[in-house]
Formats: structure tokens, sequence, C-alpha cells
């Protein structure tokens, strides 16, 4: 665990602008056909980092782009571009970024217009105090597709009751780390869109410091690349996953009360309406324990992992 911070799940919600230097960093751009809009986002960054006085970099990974993205990135100036030969994934481009970021301090953000990038250096100022800066799209002026809401929100109350902290937004696509933290997560971190999901369940269950800050969020620039149906069940899955991965407990020992609860209804039964012990009740004592040392045990290795 990394010595400038005190442990301890911290979550806050700032709202105002740091007046401190901004330290270096790296932004982390992945993109993958957005012919109508990478050009401008860029020269946005551009305009308000050095606006900003800061010192940072802007690396650019084209993943597989299929339209013009690729000669309109080309063409421009004061960028880093790593290309992928085919679409790996947006998870996939944000790793390729992270392993040749030059800086401690990594930025990453959408290429579609949709997040306010102005914000960035405000984000960047408050990561000095805090492992992951995360802009939560709870802002006065958030838009984006009521059929995600549902969904979503379910997703989220179940990854706030996973990491037991409140979560204003568990996957927004615009935030700020340090490059040693995600580096220490960066194999079970996903190829896909559900990059984001993991690395806040990931922090929030070992104890690092997360702070929240509201941001507005716009209508994008061309056709969205997630597909709810699909997507959902795949943040089901990696919620799941990454439960049993860092909380255990948090998974199992639910699971392992169930079978204890129908234990004890069954062995009432068993006693004072069958008079006989069955083997259904001993059938759910024997489930109900093996889950509960399974639970214990993958929390112990969790904890021996942590150290």
């Amino acid at each position: 665990m990394p010595e400038r911070l005190s442990l301890g799940k911290e979550i806050s919600t700032a709202t105002s602008n740091p007046q401190n230097l901004y330290p270096a960093f790296s932004l982390i751009l992945p993109v993958y056909n957005e012919e109508q809009h990478v050009a401008i986002t860029l020269e946005h960054l551009h305009q308000q980092f050095q606006a900003a006085g800061c010192h940072y970099e802007i690396i650019v990974v084209n993943d597989g782009s299929t339209d013009r993205t690729s000669q309109i990135l080309q063409e421009l100036s004061g960028i880093r571009l790593i290309q992928h030969s085919q679409n790996r994934g947006y998870g996939a481009a944000l790793k390729t970024g992270i392993r040749h970021a030059k800086y401690s301090l990594i930025v990453i953000t959408d290429a579609d217009g949709t997040y306010p990038n102005e914000r960035i250096p405000e984000l960047v100022g408050l990561a000095q105090q805090a492992d992951m800066v995360v802009g939560a799209r709870i802002g006065e002026n958030v838009k984006y597709s009521k059929l995600r809401k549902i969904p979503k929100w379910f997703l989220l109350h179940f990854a706030q009751w996973i990491t037991n902290c409140r979560i204003p937004d568990i996957n927004s696509g615009m935030r700020v780390f340090h490059k040693d933290i995600a580096e220490r997560f960066l194999n079970i971190l996903p190829n896909t869109f559900s990059f984001t999901t993991t690395i806040t369940l990931a922090m929030l269950t070992n104890n690092y410091v997360v702070q929240y800050v509201p941001i507005d969020y716009y209508h994008r620039v061309g056709k969205s690349k997630i597909k709810p149906i699909r997507d959902t069940l795949r943040f089901l899955q990696l919620i799941l996953r990454t439960g049993v991965y860092f909380a255990p407990l948090r998974i199992f020992l639910p699971v392992a009360s169930i079978f204890f609860l129908g234990f004890l209804v069954t062995l009432i039964q068993d006693i004072f309406v069958r008079e006989d012990l069955t083997e259904r009740t001993m059938i759910l004592f024997i489930a109900a324990t093996q889950i509960g040392m399974f639970a214990l045990l993958a929390d112990m290795i969790d904890k021996r992992s942590q150290r």
C-alpha cells in the first residue's frame, strides 16, 4: 500500500478548485471510430491544459478504427499515437496507454465530447490527496439514455453492497489515478468497457482513497459503442467476479446463511413433525458449513495477498 496516504475507505465529494500547481500527468485517450470529434477534443484538451499551465503528455491509442480516425490522428501534432492493428476493446486501449505513460499520474477521458474536459486540471490537483479522483456524472446537466438508468441502478447498489461504500458513479470514464496503483491491478482489469467498473471496485475493496467530483455529462457525437443488454450482463458478471476476488465474505456468507436457515427450518420439522433426522437436513447443514468455511478461507487468502 502506498505510504503517501492514510488507509481507510474514504469517499468524499469535492466542489472547490485547487489553487496549487498541478502535478505532471499522462492523459490517455482511447479512440475507436471517432472521426467526427477526435480532432476537436484534442484541440480542446491542449487549450485547457496550456491555459492552466499543466505539464502533460497526451497518449492517443487508436484501437483499430476502420473510419478516417487513423488518418486524422496521424496529421495531428502534440500527441503520442499508438496504433492497435485491430479492435481490442476500451480497457485494452487504456492498459496500452498506462504501460507507455511516462508520468506517475494517469488521466483518462473519452474522445466523443461527452465529458467536461475543462475540469481535468481540477481533478489532477485533487489527486495529490487521493489515490483516485472520479468525475461523477451527478452534476446539474447530465444527459444519457433513460434505458441505461434502470440496470445501472441495480448494478450500482450491488457494487455498493460489495464494497460497503457509497458510489456516486461506478463507471465514469473521466478519472485520475496513480500509475503504480493501476499497475497492481492490471492483470485483472478487463479489456472491455468494464475497465472503469473494475478499477473502482478494486480500489474501494483494497482501502484506497477515492474522491468524487460532480461533473456534467453531455450527449455524445456519433454512435455509442455501448450495447445496453450485452454490456449490462458483462457488468453484472464482472461485479460478481471482482466481489469474489476482493470481498469473498460479502459474496459467500449470505449464500451460506441461506443454506443454514434452510437447515434450521428442516431441523425443526424433523424434530417436531417427522420425529426423524432426514437426509435433506444433513445436506443443508453440510452445504452451509462448506460454503462458510470456503468463504473464510478465501478471505484469509485475500488478506494474505494484500501484504
